[in-house]
């Protein structure tokens, strides 16, 4: 491991300088949204380095580099759209005003929805027991985006995404905001609501889990078995609510709760339930943005606590406390960037309700992913990760390819990644993904003889966003 976290840090060594790239200040009332504007188009032509959805795209009048790096990761513009509620716009709008002649509506005459289409082939070292080598996915992903301005102070992100396997279209990730501003403390104040479907979807950097690289996985690959509660485990399962301030653009905090409520689940959650939050989790989370130079720098902590049934909704439960740090950067130099994104997860366990060998256990989990851009046409990407806690036989058991024989949770590798974009929204990736251990050691790891190697993986996409 020390020898990947040594890459990643002999590219920071190159990173040098920084970028200072705040919004200018904008006046209340009917100038809020043109200062807005303006923000955003001076943030577009000194940082035209690529989006999530060219939703927005058609919304703005702005390219998907204005927003992106190389989708969906985000420049300091994104961000700032993002955080002010997607309500930027410089199409054309259909206007609409009550008898008193204020304005009642406020839509765009072109639908605000895009397409995103994958295809994959995936090649694992070795191939898993009694399975064909070599798995292409034909789509390996397929969803329907809609977002964008639904009233001056109110926006929003969803993704519908078409699962290949039950043939059903189910909600991804969600993001519904209000967005204003303020004055404290004599500096300008962006406040807002955010209502979404994922801890850390909401967030506007890229070193928390929901967006954090990679951007693109293999779904027929072997994973490792932990992962801690905040790292994409309530993904999908949970409708939370959170306040956030972004003050003077150096200082942002949010907090809220998070509320069991389970994708494709229309009625009250009974005892076949499983996995169900009791009342409601907390989540918080802070950051202290700063530019300089040609440099973006973020560095921030973010967390969440619950208490989960097992099965069920009454009875004991099992606690789970995620503390985090992260880190984002950027430079800019000419036409090319570098950003580097990380984060550190550290998951108390309190096993009260049972299904742990040990009353107690901690799971820890690092990665980091330095990103080197060529232009806006091709991105070179190494990402050491590692995941260490308490020996656990009953959480880790042995089991073929995904289970543990020592017990442990461990593992350690590194991603590198290559992507080309011959257009903004086409992108070939070339992926691979190398484990030094796997799910707590190198050889024999699952009791079945399977090699952490082994689990070695060739991911190559294409990604089309239209």
């Amino acid at each position: 491991m020390s020898r990947h976290i040594g890459t990643v840090f002999l590219i920071c060594t190159l990173i040098t300088g920084a970028a200072r790239a705040a919004l200018a200040d904008r006046r209340a009332g009917d100038r809020e949204r043109e200062n807005t504007a303006r923000a955003l188009r001076v943030y577009a032509t000194r940082y035209a380095v690529s989006d999530v959805t060219p939703t927005y795209a058609r919304q703005t009048g702005l390219a998907c580099s204005a927003c992106h790096t190389h989708f969906p990761e985000l420049t300091p513009t994104g961000r700032a759209f993002k955080l002010n509620g997607y309500v930027f716009r410089r199409s054309e709008s259909l206007e609409g005003k009550n008898p008193e002649g204020q304005q009642s509506l406020l839509l765009n005459l072109v639908a605000p929805v895009s397409l995103m289409f994958q295809t994959s082939y995936t090649s694992t070292k070795k191939a898993l027991p009694g399975t064909q080598n070599g798995t292409v996915l034909f789509p390996d992903q397929l969803s329907l985006f809609t977002g964008g301005e639904i009233t001056p102070h109110v926006g929003g992100f969803l993704q519908v995404t078409f699962d290949p396997q039950s043939g059903q279209l189910g909600v991804d990730n969600a993001d519904f905001r209000f967005a204003t501003h303020a004055t404290l403390l004599s500096k300008r104040t962006a406040l807002g609501l955010s209502v979404n479907n994922n801890p850390t979807v909401q967030d506007i950097w890229n070193s928390t889990p929901a967006w954090s690289f990679p951007y693109g996985s293999s779904a027929a690959a072997p994973t490792p078995a932990a992962a801690t509660l905040v790292d994409g485990t309530l993904a999908q399962q949970v409708a939370g609510l959170t306040a956030y301030a972004m003050w003077n653009d150096r200082v942002y905090g949010e907090v809220g709760a998070y509320r069991s409520a389970p994708l494709g689940v229309q009625r009250p959650l009974d005892a076949t339930a499983t996995g169900v939050i009791q009342g409601a989790a907390p989540y918080w989370r802070v950051a202290f943005p700063n530019v300089w130079g040609q440099n973006y720098l973020s560095v921030g902590t973010y967390g969440m606590a619950a208490s989960v049934f097992p099965a069920g909704v009454v009875g004991p439960t099992n606690r789970f406390t995620d503390f985090a740090v992260d880190l984002a950067y950027m430079h800019s130099f000419g036409s090319n960037s570098v950003t580097l994104d990380g984060t550190w997860i550290h998951e108390k366990q309190t096993w009260t309700a049972g299904g742990a060998a040990n009353p107690t256990n901690t799971l820890r989990t690092f990665r980091m992913a330095a990103m080197y851009h060529i232009g806006q046409r091709y991105a070179f990407t190494v990402a050491p990760f590692v995941t260490t806690g308490t020996s656990d036989d009953l959480l880790y058991a042995p089991a073929p390819v995904v289970g543990s024989r020592t017990g442990s949770p461990k593992n350690d590798g590194l991603v590198a990644e290559v992507d080309v974009m011959p257009w903004q929204n086409l992108r070939l990736q070339f992926q691979y993904v190398a484990y030094d251990q796997f799910n707590g050691s190198s050889r024999d790891y699952d009791g079945f003889g399977r090699r952490a190697s082994d689990n070695n993986t060739l991911y190559i996409l294409t990604w089309l966003l239209y």
